[in-house]
């Protein structure tokens, strides 16, 4: 079987980006999918006490899985600088140590996660008629963090490699089993949050057990064995540095969106399933940047490694531009027709009307999110996980929280003015990307663009 590794070092660049970012993009959109049946499942067969259970903790386990994403994003990115730089011998000591590393991490996030589910369910002011079933969905779903954890160290792995289409495999497996798995515990058994949260579990497990005796068979660009899975501190000490930052920017972030959640969680029920529903509906629409994002640091990393700046720069150029373009459609279809995107998933009118009203605010970032994901990736491949990580607290906790709290001060109370909050963040955080790429660019690399001060928007 022929290995799958793509040099993005040599060539053209717009080609190969696409080849890469639509399997990226295919297995966002299946992951989104399973996440979208869940809800979808709960609001046709269970109660609206349900869909808050599902919505809040789905909110819970996106923190968990924006750390796992952040952490291995570490090993993608020295998988691809090893790759530029010809050091392809070097990957089966990362594969090794990172496994034994995200183990370690894995296990510690399931059991902090299984034993502290009522307490966060208290944080999140989870309405009273929907605490206990918040309560099970972290509880089932925060005890497979393990697996969450290795789930997305695969993909990490194989994207380092410039593989992208390994990664759509195991999420095209957990989708399935998902599908299978909703439909049996929550329109069959009548399980509701906590048969959803069983369901994205077992599929999770299932794809990695699959994908894992796939992999065995699957030639690698380096010799790799079981002896090599170890945590050496060397390389653990550079998968950490690499990222931790991005995944305590990710974590941040996240809790700085459960704030949100709570703030409006205190409003009523109706309100915490109707941004619950939006958010489902987002994840979706912000595919396409995220997707650009995340190939982004796979492809700008072998270029780093190599010292090809200028095929960085001419990446980055290219993802906004495309991504760009699908945000504006985005924008229409959030703006004029959320109220019929949000019936998808509610029957209840008051949900869908409020998951509307959220969705409004949403449009605007629609147009914004293109440049931020894709200068977000970019630095990511660079390396400067440490800016990435200062630029995403900075948008967080000096816009998006204190201006969700004010703006959910003012009467009335809408949906649409708390969710201003994340444009304002965002068009900062841009703002700041663009002032630390003019600097890189003019104080950092020489005028050949060969040469680059690895301290620069650390």
């Amino acid at each position: 079987m022929k290995e799958r590794v793509t040099d993005f070092t040599q060539g053209g660049i717009l080609g190969p980006l696409m080849r890469f970012m639509l399997p990226v993009l295919f297995a966002m959109l299946l992951q989104d999918l399973y996440g979208a049946v869940d809800l979808f499942i709960v609001g046709r067969f269970a109660q609206t006490s349900d869909v808050s259970g599902v919505t809040t903790g789905a909110q819970i386990m996106s923190l968990v899985m924006n750390l796992a994403v952040g952490f291995s994003m570490g090993v993608t990115i020295l998988l691809g600088q090893q790759i530029g730089r010809g050091e392809r011998e070097k990957g089966g000591k990362v594969v090794g140590a990172g496994v034994a590393f995200f183990l370690i991490v894995g296990t510690v996030v399931s059991a902090v996660m299984s034993l502290s589910a009522p307490a966060v369910a208290r944080m999140m002011q989870a309405p009273e008629e929907a605490f206990g079933q918040t309560v099970q969905y972290i509880r089932i779903c925060g005890g497979g963090a393990v697996v969450v954890v290795a789930f997305n160290l695969i993909g990490s792995i194989f994207r380092g490699l410039g593989d992208s289409r390994t990664p759509l495999m195991t999420v095209a497996i957990a989708c399935v089993f998902n599908i299978a798995g909703d439909l049996a515990l929550v329109a069959g058994l009548g399980m509701g949050a906590a048969g959803a949260a069983a369901a994205t579990v077992a599929a999770q497990l299932i794809s990695v057990a699959l994908s894992l005796a796939i992999i065995r068979r699957r030639p690698l660009p380096f010799a790799f064995s079981v002896r090599d899975i170890r945590p050496v501190p060397a390389i653990v000490r550079d998968i950490t540095r690499l990222g931790l930052p991005i995944a305590v920017q990710s974590v941040l972030v996240s809790i700085s969106f459960l704030w949100i959640m709570a703030i409006i969680n205190a409003i009523s029920v109706q309100a915490s399933a109707g941004m619950g529903v939006a958010n489902k509906i987002i994840s979706f629409i912000m595919l396409v940047p995220s997707a650009f994002g995340q190939s982004m640091a796979a492809v700008v990393a072998q270029n780093a490694g190599a010292k090809r700046y200028d095929r960085a720069m001419k990446t980055l150029r290219y993802g906004i531009a495309v991504s760009l373009g699908f945000g504006a459609v985005m924008s229409v279809l959030s703006f004029s027709f959320g109220e019929n995107l949000a019936s998808f998933f509610t029957k209840d009118a008051a949900v869908a009307a409020g998951a509307h009203s959220y969705l409004k605010a949403y449009a605007i970032d629609c147009l914004l999110t293109p440049f931020l994901f894709c200068l977000i990736g970019f630095f990511n491949g660079l390396g400067k996980t440490k800016f990435v990580m200062a630029q995403g607290i900075t948008g967080a906790f000096c816009v998006r929280v204190p201006a969700s709290f004010l703006l959910s001060r003012l009467q009335p109370v809408t949906l649409f003015r708390i969710g201003l909050a994340t444009p304002m963040s965002t068009a900062l955080q841009i703002l700041l990307c663009f002032g630390c790429l003019v600097y890189v660019k003019k104080r950092v690399w020489d005028t050949s663009g060969e040469g680059i001060n690895d301290t620069a928007c650390r």
